[in-house]
């Protein structure tokens, strides 16, 4: 399993604590109240948090943070293949499909690469946070 860095994961009880510092999780068997259903280890405490959600729904959402991750990656990518590829759009060709089919080419550039560029500042400012969060 891959953990995404510096992703919050919502512990319950309203606790949230980075992904990457989650090193063990203990379900709760004796002398369990109300919500009490998980012990959670970080590397950062020697005492266990105590969490309201089951150890499981703990590891689906830190798995699927770095699932969501990889997803973001190979959209990005794609999309700039995309912009790559109008890019090689000869002139005439651009005016046909804009005069025959309505498809603006530049603009469709334009919108993606906005895409492209707010993913890439948002992981620059989600890099920028781990380092100095």
């Amino acid at each position: 399993m891959e953990i995404k860095l510096g992703h919050m994961i919502h512990l319950g009880y309203g606790k949230f604590w980075r992904s990457d510092e989650i090193v063990g999780l203990m379900p709760i068997e004796a002398g369990r109240g109300p919500g009490r259903r998980t012990e959670i280890y970080v590397a950062t405490r020697d005492e266990p948090i105590v969490g309201s959600r089951s150890q499981r729904s703990i590891l689906t959402d830190m798995s699927h943070a770095a699932a969501t991750a990889l997803q973001a990656n190979r959209i990005r990518e794609t999309l700039s293949e995309l912009i790559d590829a109008f890019g090689e759009i000869e002139p005439g060709q651009r005016l046909t499909l804009a005069s025959q089919a309505g498809f603006e080419v530049a603009e469709w550039e334009e919108r993606l690469a906005e895409l492209v560029s707010e993913q890439l500042t948002e992981v620059e400012d989600e890099v920028q946070g781990d380092l100095f969060g």
